[in-house]
C-alpha cells in the first residue's frame, strides 16, 4: 500500500536466546552496544545538562529525570534503533516512554540505593502481570566498572518472579546477588520487577549512566504529567507517539487512529496481523500480537 511507505519497520529486539535469559534472570547484558564516540557524546550531554542545574555542585551526586526534554542528544533516545525494538517487542503498538534519567555517581561512598523493585510498591506490577513486565528499563553504561564498590548496580537474578524479599529496604548483601561490573559501552535490558540496589562508590571514578524505561501507554508515566507542546512539535512521528502526551486521558488506552501503526512488523513489513479480522475493522481497533505472543504460538 502506498500509504504504508511513511511508516518505519520495527527495529531489532530480543533474540530467542536473549528472551530466554531475560525470562530466567530478569536482566540481559549486551556488550559493545554503544560506540566510543557515542559514549563521549552522551557524557558531554550529561555534563552540559548538569552544569545548568542550579542545585548541582561539581563532584557531587546528581540524578535528573525527563532528560529527553532537556537536550536533543537525549531526545534521540526515545526511539533509538539501538534499543527501541526491545521495548516494542513487549509493548507493541501501545509503547510509551515511562521514564528517562541520568545519574552522576561520584566518589565518596555516600550515594547508594536500598533493595527495591521498580514501579508500584503497595500493589506491584506482578500482581497483574506475573510473567511479563509492565515496565522495562534500558541501561546505558558509560563508565568502566571493573570491580565492586564503584557505584555498581546489584541485582538478584530471577527475583522478578517474587514480590517479597527479606532484604527489602536494606542495603544488606543477600544470597545469590550479582554485583554488575560492566565495561563502558554495555547496554542492559532489565525487568521492572527484579530486585536491585546500588553500591556506594568508593573508587576514584565518576559513574556515568543513562536509563530509559518503557511501559504500555495505559501505565502512568514516572517523570512527567505532560510534555511541552512546543517541544513535541520538534519530534518525529514515532517519538511524539511514544511520549503519549495526550489532551484526553482515555487516549492512553485508546490512542487516536492517526497513531497506528506505530511501526511495521519487522519481518514482513505488514501493518496488521494477517487473517484475524474482517476487512471493515479499522486498523486502530485491531489487536496486534507482541513478540511474546508470536513465540508462544510457534
Amino acid at each position: 500500500m502506498e500509504s504504508e511507505q511513511k511508516y518505519r519497520i520495527a527495529q531489532p529486539g530480543f533474540t530467542v536466546e536473549q528472551w530466554k535469559t531475560f525470562n530466567e534472570d530478569g536482566i540481559i547484558f549486551i556488550e559493545d552496544a554503544i560506540s566510543e564516540e557515542d559514549i563521549r557524546v552522551y557524557k558531554d550531554a550529561i555534563d552540559h545538562v548538569a552544569s545548568k542545574n542550579p542545585k548541582f555542585k561539581p563532584g557531587s551526586y546528581l540524578g535528573m529525570e525527563n532528560i529527553v526534554e532537556r537536550d536533543s542528544v537525549f531526545t534521540d533516545l526515545i526511539d533509538h534503533e539501538r534499543h527501541v525494538g526491545y521495548a516494542y517487542d513487549l509493548f507493541g503498538e501501545l509503547l510509551k516512554l515511562h521514564q528517562s534519567q541520568f545519574f552522576l555517581r561520584p566518589p565518596g561512598g555516600k550515594q547508594y540505593n536500598i533493595w527495591h523493585p521498580d514501579g508500584a510498591r503497595a500493589l506491584p506490577y506482578g500482581v497483574f502481570s506475573p510473567k511479563l513486565p509492565l515496565q522495562i528499563k534500558i541501561g546505558y553504561w558509560l563508565t568502566d566498572l571493573p570491580h565492586e564498590k564503584m557505584g555498581n548496580l546489584v541485582v538478584l537474578p530471577g527475583s522478578h518472579r517474587q514480590q517479597y524479599m527479606n532484604g527489602y529496604d536494606t542495603h544488606n548483601n543477600v544470597p545469590g546477588e550479582m554485583v554488575v561490573c560492566p565495561r563502558k559501552g554495555t547496554m542492559t535490558v532489565m525487568h521492572s520487577s527484579i530486585w536491585h540496589r546500588v553500591e556506594p562508590n568508593e573508587s576514584d571514578v565518576v559513574r556515568y549512566n543513562i536509563f530509559v524505561a518503557y511501559c504500555p501507554s495505559w501505565v502512568t508515566p514516572a517523570d512527567r504529567f505532560h510534555s511541552s507542546p512546543e517541544w513535541l512539535k520538534t519530534l518525529n512521528r514515532e517519538q511524539r507517539i511514544i511520549m503519549r502526551s495526550y489532551k484526553h486521558a482515555y487516549h492512553n488506552a485508546k490512542p487516536p487512529a492517526s497513531e497506528f501503526p506505530l511501526f511495521l512488523e519487522r519481518d514482513t513489513g505488514a501493518h496488521t496481523d494477517d487473517d484475524l479480522y474482517m476487512d471493515h475493522v479499522q486498523l486502530h481497533r485491531r489487536k496486534r500480537q507482541t513478540m511474546h505472543e508470536r513465540l508462544s504460538h510457534m
